[in-house]
């Protein structure tokens, strides 16, 4: 039985207004937060997330302080103290940080555990979506809006579970950190300010709500589960050419642009050494068992023999593959020239890449400099984030999650996976704290627009994500 369905009669709490503007120096004044009581009650989780769609946490606004101060307001009318929540400002932005503080068994308890996720997301003009993207909006069975899938919906979720669970009664047997970011998609400053804070904690390992999930098939039945427990590493390189210049009519050799180009043409065409880890491995043996033809076999073939030449080449043809077996870099900006009449004195290109766990962003610049092979060509890194192995696959989490996935998504296997893109976890994983992509939403492939326009998420995930986060808290804070 669905345990949304099983809930006992509310605990209807009051409900507290504003309770951070003097911490955050801001004079804030918010809808009431719904009063959760019943563990899974989708209605009001839902109440939660539609509201946190109409702050526009993007960068340059300043909302986010708004939205910590309305999820603070949410957790205190669900039972928690004032006290044991703090909205940290950082710029414009800030982070929340909520501390659940467990009972002792014996003489001492369980090192502490963390949840987290980020209130803030990406630009998005009004002009360019069918709705508004910062009013959530119910259509067809979905909920459209701004950031709704990236990140939420999951932090919608969370503070709903624990709202329901603090209400129920529910006391864990170790200390639950939440934390909630304020800049994951542009600096993460306050990711590494958080990691810093669970390491002095001393929390054991990290549950990120903002990686993993499950996949639907076109009828909308679960067919997958990932759970993230490893990331690339991103990184930006300059490679620039500089030159005198001078009169266009007096063109000399070499020519700026045209030694940039020679180095673009390289990079585009090289790739990167193949990799494999324990992460990868299963999870590319288990697409590969449930994939047919040519793909499915390359799959197999590759787990089997990493340097499979045929296995290799098939992969890098798939889009969805190729970011999976190892680096990849491409060229994504070119800049150069000053006047159409004139030689040009300066050339740029920025080259992207996803570095494979446990390569050395420096590796990769000094590679791409070799495969560049022109002196003339300087290469340079730009922006970067840290650089973090894989999270080892801890008994006690694949366990937990294996049992929310179940609970919620009866028959689906969760299978351990690396994001090809990047996370708050990053900042755990530099400072040693084990850290998992767990998020409880299950979406059609066709149906994902993560950062892109008219973002949704199906209302039906909504009941099975409140079982997610219900079975995985309570198993793991025990």
């Amino acid at each position: 039985m669905n345990p949304a369905s099983a809930a006992p009669a509310p605990l209807i709490r009051p409900l507290i207004g504003p309770l951070t503007s003097l911490l955050i120096g801001l004079s804030i004044t918010l809808s009431p937060a719904p009063a959760l009581a019943a563990p899974g009650d989708a209605a009001d989780a839902k109440a939660i997330l539609m509201r946190g769609v109409g702050f526009d946490t993007v960068l340059g606004r300043g909302k986010v302080p708004a939205y910590a101060a309305y999820l603070q307001s949410v957790l205190v009318a669900g039972g928690f103290a004032v006290g044991d929540i703090a909205i940290e400002p950082v710029g414009e932005t800030a982070n929340l940080h909520l501390t659940w503080h467990g009972k002792a068994k014996g003489q001492s308890k369980a090192a502490p555990i963390a949840l987290a996720g980020h209130m803030d997301v990406v630009e998005a003009d009004p002009k360019d979506w069918v709705r508004d993207p910062f009013v959530a909006t119910q259509d067809g069975g979905f909920i459209f809006g701004r950031g709704i899938s990236d990140n939420k919906f999951d932090v919608s979720m969370i503070v709903a579970t624990l709202v329901a669970l603090k209400s129920q009664g529910f006391q864990p047997g170790r200390d639950i950190h939440l934390f909630l970011s304020g800049d994951e998609e542009t600096a993460g400053v306050t990711a590494e300010l958080q990691a810093r804070q669970a390491k002095a904690a001393g929390v054991a390992f990290l549950l990120n709500s903002d990686g993993g999930g499950g996949e639907l098939d076109a009828a909308g039945k679960a067919v997958d589960y990932t759970l993230s427990a490893a990331e690339k590493t991103y990184a930006d390189y300059q490679l620039t050419v500089t030159n005198p210049g001078g009169h266009s009519s007096r063109p000399t050799m070499p020519n700026a642009l045209g030694q940039l180009a020679a180095a673009t043409v390289k990079i585009d065409a090289y790739r990167f050494t193949p990799q494999i880890n324990e992460i990868t491995r299963e999870s590319l043996a288990d697409t590969g068992r449930k994939t047919s033809g040519k793909v499915g076999a390359a799959l197999l073939a590759f787990v089997a023999s990493p340097a499979d030449a045929v296995a290799i080449a098939t992969l890098r043809a798939e889009p969805a593959l190729i970011g999976q077996i190892g680096t990849t870099c491409v060229p994504t900006q070119v800049s150069g020239g000053h006047a159409p009449n004139a030689l040009p004195q300066k050339a740029v290109l920025t080259v992207n890449c996803r570095i494979f766990p446990g390569t050395s962003v420096e590796s990769v610049r000094a590679e791409l400099e070799r495969v560049v092979a022109d002196p003339a060509v300087a290469v340079k890194t730009g922006q970067e984030w840290v650089s973090t192995p894989a999270s080892p696959l801890r008994p006690d989490v694949v366990a937990a999650v294996g049992k929310a996935v179940a609970a919620a998504h009866p028959g689906i296997r969760p299978v351990p996976g690396m994001d090809a893109g990047a996370s708050d976890s990053v900042y755990y994983r530099a400072l040693g704290i084990p850290s998992y992509g767990v998020s409880g939403l299950f979406m059609r492939s066709e149906d994902v627009f993560i950062h892109g326009l008219d973002e949704r998420i199906p209302v039906a995930a909504i009941a099975p994500a409140l079982v997610h986060w219900r079975t995985l808290i309570t198993e793991l804070a025990k």
